[in-house]
């Protein structure tokens, strides 16, 4: 009976075929298609042999990918809103821009002396209808001045004080001023309600000349404005059988409760009346 091999002489013959099986690849072509046959063997055992360092590197990338996009979204959405921002501002100052080319469209027009103010407060007081102004007396600002935006006249400067100005607007309800229709020239008395776009009609004759859509402009009369600029449009005439004067109401050609730079004309000058071109009468 033949006694098995040693262990040691089994490592000795492997290692001495390994040695035979590596010259012969390198010298020889004939173990190609042994060595393809277990590379096909062997290729699970490398699959598997790397797979805990392959998961883990991909694991490591995910995360980082996870977080890397996380940051992304956020920077991204911090741009978004600073560019929102920046939107919104820059229509806020074409908007300004719009509002101050018709100011200055305006006040090319004008006969008389114009300072452009701006507006920087109004009056809480619900009984008040009072705008305050960011120029004063230290800029030639006097009492009696009359105020008006790019559409027609908005009211009178009635406190002048160094840095400021406090101006009355045509709609308070103490406030009145002469007014003449500028398709026939029929003159009336125009007085606030203490609304900022409500306007009426005093004592008026049932039997004028006046229409809805008619176009009211200052007379100059009493000195407290100049003559011939916007006041308001008329928006309704209303007669009452067995009553002497109608009812009428109208509403300011202004932008009272828009507009945020003003003009500013000197009380003295009063130009002449010229009639509002029947465009801007019918714009209104």
């Amino acid at each position: 009976m033949v006694a098995p091999a040693k262990p040691s002489y089994r490592l000795i013959i492997a290692l001495v075929l390994a040695v035979i099986m590596m010259v012969l690849d390198q010298r020889t072509p004939w173990a190609a298609p042994v060595r393809h046959a277990l590379g096909y063997l062997t290729a699970p055992i490398h699959y598997l042999a790397h797979l805990p360092v392959d998961s883990g590197e991909w694991l490591s990338e995910q995360t980082q990918s996870r977080g890397t996009l996380l940051d992304e979204n956020r920077r991204l959405q911090r741009q978004a809103l600073i560019l929102e921002q920046k939107v919104q501002r820059l229509a806020v100052l074409e908007a300004e821009n719009v509002r101050l080319r018709e100011l200055l469209n305006s006040s090319a027009d004008l006969d008389a002396n114009v300072l452009v103010a701006e507006i920087i407060g109004v009056d809480p007081d619900p009984n008040r209808q009072e705008i305050v102004i960011n120029i004063g007396a230290g800029d030639n600002v006097s009492r009696g001045q009359a105020v008006l935006d790019s559409q027609g006249l908005i009211g009178q400067v009635v406190d002048a004080g160094p840095l400021s100005s406090r101006v009355l607007l045509i709609t308070d309800a103490s406030h009145a001023m002469s007014v003449q229709v500028n398709r026939n020239g029929v003159r009336a008395v125009l007085a606030g309600v203490g609304q900022s776009s409500g306007l009426k009609l005093l004592y008026v004759p049932d039997t004028a000349d006046i229409q809805k859509g008619d176009l009211l402009v200052s007379t100059g009369l009493g000195q407290l404005y100049p003559r011939g600029y916007p006041v308001a449009s008329v928006t309704a005439v209303n007669h009452q059988a067995g009553t002497p004067f109608a009812h009428i109401t109208a509403r300011p050609t202004a932008q009272l409760d828009r507009a945020s730079h003003v003009l500013l004309v000197q009380p003295t000058q009063t130009p002449e009346h010229r009639p509002v071109p029947a465009e801007a009468e019918n714009d209104q």
